[in-house]
Order: structure tokens, then sequence, then C-alpha cells
């Protein structure tokens, strides 16, 4: 760690005096001031991911000044199976607050919480509703109905009702026929997959990949392997927020067997471009993206179960080339493709707007645009605490350091004390 600024900076001075530029002229192009670039090149300060990616980008080093400065963010490990049954504990106090507590039904013994697990409100489950036509109609719109809810709500008003759905399905399932059976496990992996990314946006990404994991069992149980793919590119947008490219790659490419279907191929090969935009790789990213297109346009949408991944952009590939060129050091570019597909979201899909459109904002800002930047991220702020989201607080408090690298624009001053308050309010 204290090799790696000493040897991104040599290798910085060296491609900027061999493409004949100053400190200054280098300066103007990242919009980075120059005392940060000579300490970067001296060795004495770090460079951001940001810094180096633009940096890349302007001395055309295709990604190879910025694996210089990436490292991959330590102490991320993903839950291990112990095997055994499980508990799914639900406290509910009357504050409003909830607090969801998987453990083994070893751990329940052992703390006297399994008697609770026998327990339910109002009686007992009517088995024989089990088989009536109406309860997976009833229960595939209800889900429906979450997810628009999801897209104004703090996740945490929705989960204890997600939770309570997804056990439902699940304990149905055992007292119906064969082919009830499946529909009722395989809606249920929907509710438990969606569950996991919400609990994702509450910041809590152990607990996310847990439920991504219960999706893919509920989903296996019913005789739908597929989904143990999608799981794998729900693995990988954990990784993307903890800028670990090589891993995110990884899964995505593991998720695009021949045998599974296009649409979650699709979602992988666009999963597959973010990590290599985080790599610098900006070749492969174009291709995985060009390989996202084709797939998404062979999907063919089943009525019975909800479709995976965001059903919000009319475009899901060129916006995640947006986000790509932002990571790869190409924000004017990236700005122009987002704002084009900002405009196509639905008013009503605020977490869609507010995710894309502080994206949007930072690209702005890392392009110098500042006065923009500042225009959208007071457009979005009061949208963001509604919908609260521990990712969408990544790109915001990216935001607020690139703003803070001019605090003498008025606009910069005007928005910082609500942008850090509004980021107080929705980070974990």
């Amino acid at each position: 760690m204290v090799e790696q600024p000493i040897h991104f900076g040599r290798e910085l001075r060296r491609r900027r005096l061999a493409a004949d530029l100053t400190l200054t002229d280098l300066s103007r192009l990242v919009h980075y001031s120059k005392g940060q670039i000579s300490k970067v090149e001296r060795g004495i300060k770090a460079p951001s991911r940001e810094l180096a990616r633009l940096c890349d980008t302007a001395l055309q080093a295709e990604g190879r000044l910025a694996a210089l400065a990436w490292s991959p963010t330590p102490g991320h490990r993903q839950p291990q199976e112990d095997g055994d049954d499980e508990v799914w504990l639900m406290q509910l106090p009357a504050d409003g607050h909830n607090q969801f507590q998987p453990m083994s039904r070893r751990q329940a013994m052992a703390t006297g919480a399994a008697s609770l697990a026998g327990m339910s409100i109002g009686g007992s489950v009517n088995v024989p509703g089990a088989e009536h036509p109406a309860l997976l109609a009833t229960s595939r719109s209800l889900f429906d109905h979450y997810r628009r809810l999801g897209q104004a709500v703090d996740p945490g008003l929705l989960l204890p009702a997600l939770i309570a759905q997804t056990h439902t399905l699940r304990g149905l399932s055992a007292h119906a026929g064969s082919n009830t059976r499946q529909r009722l496990l395989r809606l249920g992996s929907r509710y438990a997959e969606y569950v996991g990314w919400l609990v994702q946006e509450t910041g809590n990404e152990a607990a996310a990949l847990w439920w991504t994991q219960r999706a893919v069992d509920l989903a296996a149980a019913g005789g739908d392997h597929d989904l143990a793919a999608y799981g794998l590119v729900r693995q990988a947008l954990v990784t993307l927020y903890q800028d670990d490219a090589a891993q995110t790659v990884g899964l995505a490419r593991q998720a695009q067997n021949a045998g599974v279907p296009p649409r979650i191929r699709g979602l992988a090969a666009q999963r597959e471009a973010q990590g290599h935009a985080l790599a610098g790789d900006y070749e492969s990213c174009m291709r995985a993206l060009d390989r996202a297109r084709a797939l998404l346009s062979h999907h063919v949408p089943d009525p019975d179960v909800p479709v995976l991944g965001t059903t919000s952009l009319t475009d899901p590939a060129e916006m995640i080339l947006g986000w790509c060129l932002y990571d790869l050091g190409r924000p004017v570019k990236a700005a122009e493709v987002m704002e084009v597909q900002l405009h196509q979201v639905s008013s009503q899909a605020l977490r869609t707007r507010v995710r894309y459109g502080v994206r949007c904002a930072l690209a702005h800002a890392a392009a110098g645009e500042i006065e923009q930047a500042c225009t959208m991220a007071n457009q979005l702020l009061s949208d963001a605490i509604g919908v609260r989201s521990a990712t969408i607080a990544v790109d915001m408090r990216n935001l607020a350091r690139v703003l803070g690298r001019h605090p003498r624009n008025r606009s910069v001053r005007n928005v910082t004390p609500n942008l850090s308050t509004t980021i107080q309010i929705i980070s974990p």
C-alpha cells in the first residue's frame, strides 16, 4: 500500500511528459488542481479512482494507468451456508421499526426461540386455500404493487410485508399439489429476490446475499434452476459497489452459460460491462454491452412470473453505457447518454430517477460542468431522502467530494449543506 501511489505517480509523470503536457495542461483536462496532481506524481498522495480513470483517458493509457491505482476492498466475504434448517424471526415493535433475524434451528433451540416459530397471528393457516385459483393471481398482483411502491418509499417500510409474503408462499407450497406447489415456490423466489435487492438498499450486503440465496433455493425447489445464474448477477452487484472489478467480471461471466435464458444472460453481460469499466477496459466493456443489447432483445415475458431486473428503464443497456463511460473516465459523454435516458424514465419511478440522476450529476461534476451538476443535485435531494438508498448514497458521497474541489463556486456553496444532510440521512 505504501508503494502503490509511488508506482502510479511515476507512471503518471512519465506518460504526461511523453504527451508533452504540463501539470497545468493535465489539470485542465481532468478538472483536478495542479497541486493535487503534483502530490500524486511525487507519491505523497494516493490517487482517487476517479482521478486515475480521468488521467488514464486523458493520456490514452487504455486502462494500464488506472490499473496501477486499483486494489480490491478488503474484508468482504460471502456468507457461508451451514446446512441447518432455518428459523425466521421478525420483530415488529410499536414504534414502527422492524428487524429480521435468520438463524439455524440449532441456534433457535439454544436461545429458546424455536417455540416462537410455531406461533401464528390469528390462528392456523387455512391449508385447503393453497389450491385456490385466486391465491396465485392475488400474490402475483401484490408483487407488482410492492414493486411500484419500492420505487417511492423507504425499503424498510416494505420489507416486513414482503418477508411475510415470502414465508406464506413457502409454507403454503407444502400443502399444495405438484403443479401449484412449483408455481408457489417460483413466485416466492421472486419475492425473496426482491427482498434481497431492497435489503442491499438498506446497506446490509451480507443479508442481501443471504436473501438472494434463499431466492435461488426456493426457485430450485420449484423446478426453476435458472435463478441460480441470476443470483450470480446479484452477487456481482455487491462486488461492483465494493470496487472489485475482477470479481464482478468473474461472477457475471459465470452467469452467461448457454442454457440460461436470454434475459438473465443479458443482465449478466451488462454487469460484466460495468466490471470491465471499473478496470478501465474500454473494448471489453463495449463488447459486453453489445452482447447485452442482443440478448435482452430476445426476452419473451412470462405473465405468470415477474420479470427479473429493472422495469423502469426504456433501454437498460444504454443507461448502463452511460454508467460505464463515467467509470472509464469519459464523463462528458457519460452525462450526455444518461441525460437522454433519464428523460424517458417515468416520474413515478423515483428510485430509478434518483439513482441515475445522481450518477448523471456526478458525471457533469467530473466534466467540470459544475452549475449543471448542482442544479441536478438540488432537484434530487428530497426524493433521495424519500427512497433512502445505501447504493445511491455511494454516488452522493462521490458527488460531494468532486464538488468539494470547487469551494468558491456559489452554486456549490448553496447545495453543499443540503447535500451533506441528505447523505447523512440516507447512509446506513
